[in-house]
């Protein structure tokens, strides 16, 4: 064996993680050269839980792209939440390939160059695979995507549990029958490896195998004065969860477990509402609420993290599709800009002034009504994680402002339009 293809398989063996610090990831440690080594060499099961901001993607993606290289005829399935997160952590993997020092240890390896002879979002595949199976050394695919005929000798998660799961208890039972479900396709001799960060005592993690638990204070990556800024911008229960990987009955909470529905019809006719965004760090939030003749209010939510302007043609396409009336908003600072512009683009619009306490607002008439709301599936889970986070002292509160500023409307006797079995 020559001297540079010693010095090779002795980097991959016990620091492949400077691999990582030459393709520019700078803060990995000797701590994710242990994830990366197990990724890369352990012979079991494994479920690697780290708290939010612990490098384990970018660990994970290392340990895609040398895994290519140095078993080049095992296959790999890898499974995020949803087809856009796959494509994120593909596209890193194969950038992580194209790099000079993945060039040199294949020709240091295999003396020959390495090719990528298929890549794009969903597949990758190199010249070094000589398996006569035909299938991608590695397929990316979301959770909830068919995994019918498909096999692989290593099934990857990542991150296939997220804030959905944390508020919707019908989203925490879909993710936990989709990782059953996976169980079917490893090969004999196979193993999962799975990663992520617990969401809820009753989430897809759960049910995982052999895990390993990496809290916010026992990797080093964020420091104390880091982490008591991020304590104080969520809830306790939140900040347990994500960061200290437990979970604890959030006492203090205005609001929790949230109810959902499928049924959109249910909030056909709806009054709506706009908090709006025009700088600084606040969000753009838009809520549709539909009382129903039994008292129950049918709800819909969406955030954005944009100035208003850059949200007014999806809250166009939201208001269209559920049907939605009036669009109440508030011309305390605009003067009447906002009406306008929802004039402009033919949407029925409100404007009102607001005088109320905004603490006082959300205390009152979203805290008494909570229990009887009842939101659509496709609510934003970031519209309805700011509401559960909600405290008088939160970082955030668009969402749960403009919920509550609806809600005082309706319970004022708002007129819908076309009102078949609302108020």
């Amino acid at each position: 064996m020559n001297s540079r293809k010693k010095q090779a398989l002795d980097l991959l063996w016990n620091e492949p993680y400077k691999i990582g610090h030459w393709v520019g990831f700078k803060d990995l440690t000797i701590l994710h050269n242990e994830w990366l080594r197990s990724f890369l060499y352990a012979d079991d099961d494994q479920t690697l839980l780290a708290h939010r901001g612990s490098y384990k993607t970018t660990d994970l993606s290392l340990f895609l792209a040398i895994h290519t290289v140095i078993q080049p005829n095992e296959n790999v399935l890898f499974f995020r939440k949803t087809d856009p997160d796959v494509e994120e952590v593909m596209t890193q993997v194969q950038k992580i390939m194209g790099s000079p020092v993945m060039q040199r240890l294949v020709r240091d390896l295999y003396d020959t160059d390495l090719q990528l002879v298929r890549s794009n979002t969903t597949e990758i595949s190199t010249n070094l695979c000589t398996s006569s199976r035909g299938v991608s050394q590695i397929v990316g695919l979301g959770i909830g995507t068919s995994i019918t005929g498909k096999h692989a000798d290593i099934v990857v998660t990542d991150d296939i549990v997220n804030l959905k799961d944390r508020t919707s208890r019908a989203e925490r039972e879909r993710t936990k029958i989709q990782y059953m479900e996976l169980q079917n396709i490893c090969n004999r001799g196979g193993r999962f490896i799975n990663t992520g960060t617990p969401w809820h005592k009753e989430d897809a993690i759960s049910t995982m195998p052999n895990v390993r638990r990496y809290d916010c204070y026992s990797t080093g990556l964020i420091s104390r004065a880091k982490l008591e800024k991020l304590r104080q911008s969520m809830s306790d229960s939140l900040f347990a969860a994500n960061y200290e990987l437990k979970h604890i009955a959030d006492k203090e909470a205005m609001f929790k477990e949230p109810k959902f529905t499928d049924d959109e019809r249910l909030i056909y006719d709806g009054l709506a509402h706009i908090d709006a965004a025009y700088d600084g760090e606040d969000g753009t939030a838009f809520t549709i609420f539909k009382k129903q003749l039994d008292g129950t209010i049918v709800g819909f939510g969406k955030r954005w993290d944009r100035h208003v302007d850059d949200c007014i043609n999806e809250i166009a396409l939201h208001h269209k599709r559920l049907r939605a009336g009036t669009i109440e908003c508030e011309d305390n600072a605009d003067k009447g800009y906002l009406r306008k512009e929802l004039r402009n683009n033919g949407l029925p619009v409100h404007g009102y002034h607001e005088s109320m306490n905004k603490f006082l607002k959300i205390s009152t008439y979203l805290r008494k009504n909570w229990k009887n709301i009842i939101w659509l599936e496709d609510t934003d889970p970031e519209y309805i994680n700011e509401i559960l986070d909600y405290s008088e002292f939160a970082e955030h509160d668009d969402s749960p402002d403009s919920a509550a500023s609806l809600l005082r409307k309706i319970d004022t006797k708002a007129t819908y339009r076309n009102v078949t079995g609302g108020i």
